[in-house]
């Protein structure tokens, strides 16, 4: 695209994860270059995790932190998050700050190093620039720790607590991810949390430096090739004629781009006014991940031409395209990927992919070549890793941080060989496991710059009628717009359906019953979510998940809800800060289906669809109620079976209708229905699917809803490695007396594989020890 059709209109997910951190890194360093690594997290006495979940986003790196912890008791953890997430279980002290505060918090950090004497003036006369410029705006912004814990909705004390800490700890890591990067103000908040380390040459040493976590397995794998719209491959810049030549040379191109592209936000709205005729989209669903999304379905819609390349052939974004490409997923494709750490690891290829489908390099390679352009005669993905070690090297002699030509002569045996390193790694040199410790940066002088923050207010501010913010975000075990997670019945165990959490006295303020549903409001679009009433949120906040879309969901696509504001540097979207309103949605009737076939609801007004291991199973609800609830379940279970097998029971009065349809004594589905959302528990029912044969006794205890005697239900899981539900859960703690997380995996196996259901344990143990 940049280097033969001479268009800079290509970007990739990072924009939309990580973008704000590159911009952040390239203004501090000169480079889109992380200083630190893994192994600072076991060699720091002090963590601080900013705008990261990190327990349930990065679950391996948590449990690290965990073991970490265990073995120096000494080791403390800071987390920053509005929210009292599950990563809060490891933290010594939490700082629940007001959403969009970040840069206060930070820039109010680097004035009170200054008021402390603790910054390394001899660190920072010899390898930094713009200090004094750094601490004339933090002594404005943050003239007292009063005033930044006031500006932050924080207490003075946790404020003191936490700069203390910070201060006094040299081997100290910050660890931000998308709280501090999917902001309007993002590579502001990333050079606050980088001034602080310059300023106290806490940098690319054992224990210390700032570690942005990516939000995507290859999110710098991806921005290493090119593939953000204001770069070109290797980390290479549009800011200089001569750079853009280099690349020319080296692939030999009439025609390489001569200046960046439009961002993923602006490229759509580009499409939507007909400026931009054609669209390829490749390994993404931006019709449910973008921002404003109503408006990028519509510009997908308007588009004259959009190709879709994809594993999965029925994403939100496929049905709007004029032609889609079937391309193999990761355990089918061969190649790298570069983790947070600027580590770079084979990803080799382990099952065989449909017959049809195509690794997306030779998908691109066929295109070029038949648009006549020369140079994709590519045979395997190590001849392209040679170019691209190649051209990482080319002219560089040290100018350029990324640098992996001691790789671009590998054969074809060593590539399948090769093991992960670190780059940079030139010609005749190993990798290395931190950056600039030596004090020298990729910078035109060497030196890193501090920059001057003034911190900035989120784009759109609440008002009486938006009155909440929305935060928006991951849950544990789903990813994305699950198009693959989706599929898997484990992950969906856990949380099945969208929803909104939000703090009790704001659902007492604005009558939302806990379990029911509601609408999401903002000036950009509408959702429909289910109620999780949580004291873990914070007042005035409430928090949706991103990742339901129209295969899982009516309504539940939350990115529709969001604000399509942008960093003015990074181009990233804000997906952590819009205004809304909530109001409760009291449908007619409520219910579930469960079912060994996929059901279509119809027209209702709120449906959410999950995926079990041996069924399909629905959550309902309706405006208005069909007629006849008999006649309308058999039409919706049986299809055209007349005489089925079929078990019901109708209480009118009390607005209440069951079913089941067995086929040769086999559950085959269910339906329940009621005047309101408190339904029994469907996870018992669900449990039946597994049995060769119902019988009569427990038929019955089917339509109750409840196991009946000597029956159990485990319930929600909990433990999706091991599919450990609450109620064993709540049984084991009571009956075995366990104490500890350590003591449920001895005893269930639960909390023993990824870990990412310790800090839920935990809770869940202390809430039962309680009650």
């Amino acid at each position: 695209m940049k280097g033969f059709i001479g268009s800079g209109n290509i970007d990739t997910n990072s924009r939309l994860c990580m973008s704000s951190s590159v911009a952040g890194h390239k203004r501090a360093f000169g480079s889109d270059s992380v200083p630190g690594c893994y192994e600072d997290l076991e060699q720091a006495d002090l963590i601080v995790l900013t705008g990261s979940n990190t327990a349930w986003c990065h679950p391996v790196l948590y449990q690290r932190i965990v073991k970490a912890k265990k073995t120096r008791p000494e080791m403390k953890v800071v987390v920053i998050d509005p929210r009292e997430t599950a990563t809060c279980d490891v933290a010594d002290l939490h700082l629940p700050l007001k959403p969009g505060t970040d840069s206060v918090l930070f820039v109010g950090l680097l004035a009170e190093l200054e008021r402390l004497d603790a910054i390394d003036r001899d660190y920072v006369a010899a390898h930094t620039v713009g200090l004094d410029a750094a601490l004339h705006s933090a002594r404005f912004a943050a003239p007292s720790r009063a005033a930044v814990a006031a500006r932050c909705g924080l207490a003075t004390d946790q404020v003191d607590r936490f700069y203390a800490l910070w201060a006094g700890t040299e081997r100290t890591v910050t660890v931000y991810s998308q709280g501090i990067n999917q902001t309007s103000s993002g590579v502001d908040k990333v050079n606050a949390i980088i001034n602080c380390h310059l300023a106290t040459g806490r940098v690319g040493q054992p224990g210390m430096g700032p570690l942005s976590f990516t939000g995507q397995p290859n999110a710098m794998g991806g921005r290493e090739v090119g593939a953000l719209a204001n770069q070109l491959a290797a980390h290479i810049d549009f800011d200089e004629p001569l750079k853009i030549d280099l690349v020319r040379r080296f692939w030999n191109s009439g025609k390489v781009a001569s200046g960046a592209g439009k961002k993923a936000v602006e490229l759509f709205r580009a499409a939507g006014n007909g400026e931009i005729k054609a669209l390829w989209i490749m390994a993404t669903n931006p019709a449910v991940s973008m921002p404003d999304g109503s408006k990028v379905r519509a510009a997908l819609a308007a588009c004259e031409f959009v190709v879709v390349s994809d594993a999965i052939g029925d994403t939100d974004t496929a049905k709007l395209a004029d032609v889609v490409l079937p391309a193999l997923t990761w355990g089918e494709k061969d190649g790298t990927v570069t983790n947070s750490e600027r580590r770079i690891s084979r990803q080799r290829r382990f099952m065989a992919g449909p017959a049809q489908a195509r690794e997306d390099w030779r998908i691109l390679a066929d295109v070029a070549r038949r648009m006549g352009f020369e140079g994709f005669d590519y045979d395997r993905p190590a001849a392209i890793f040679r170019e691209h070690a190649a051209l990482s090297g080319f002219e560089n002699a040290g100018t350029r941080g990324f640098d992996i030509s001691a790789m671009a002569d590998v054969s074809d045996v060593e590539y399948d060989r090769m093991v992960p390193f670190q780059w940079p790694r030139p010609a005749g040199s190993e990798g290395v496991p931190r950056r600039f410790s030596e004090g020298r940066f990729d910078t035109p002088d060497g030196r890193a710059r501090i920059i001057a923050i003034d911190p900035r207010p989120p784009a759109n501010a609440t008002d009486a009628e938006y009155p909440l913010v929305l935060n928006t975000g991951r849950v544990r075990d789903q990813w994305h717009t699950m198009t693959r997670t989706g599929k898997s019945p484990r992950l969906a165990g856990h949380i099945a359906e969208p929803f909104c959490a939000i703090h009790p006295d704001d659902a007492a303020r604005f009558g939302i019953d806990d379990a029911g549903l509601l609408r999401l409001h903002s000036r950009w679009g509408d959702a429909v979510l289910r109620v999780t009433v949580s004291p873990r949120q914070r007042l005035g906040e409430v928090f949706a998940p991103m990742h339901w879309n129209d295969r899982f969901g009516q309504g539940g696509r939350v990115n529709s809800v969001v604000n399509p504001a942008t960093d003015p540097i990074s181009g990233q979207p804000e997906f952590k800060h819009t205004p809304v309103r909530v109001e409760a949605y009291r449908p007619a009737w409520h219910g579930f289906i469960l079912s060994r076939r996929r059901i279509q609801a119809g027209d209702t007004g709120y449906w959410s669809r999950s995926i079990g291991r041996d069924h399909w199973q629905m959550q309902i609800a309706g405006d208005q109620a069909p007629g006849d609830w008999a006649a309308h379940a058999r039409q919706l279970l049986c299809g055209a079976d007349a005489n089925p097998e079929w078990l019901e029971f109708h209480d009118t009065a009390g607005g209440s209708y069951r079913a089941a349809r067995f086929v040769d004594g086999r559950l085959e589905s269910s339906l329940f229905i009621g005047r309101d959302h408190h339904l029994p528990s469907h996870d018992w029912v669900a449990s039946l699917f597994r049995a060769e044969r119902i019988e009569a006794r427990d038929r019955m205890w089917l339509l109750a809803g409840e196991p009946g005697p000597g029956r159990s239900d485990a319930g929600r899981i909990v433990c999706a490695c091991f599919s450990v539900g609450v109620n064993t859960l709540i049984e084991a703690i009571r009956s075995d007396g366990l104490s500890s997380p350590e003591a449920i995996g001895a005893a269930l196996q639960a909390g023993t594989n990824c870990g990412s259901c310790v800090p839920e344990l935990r809770a869940l143990i202390a809430e039962t020890r309680a009650g």
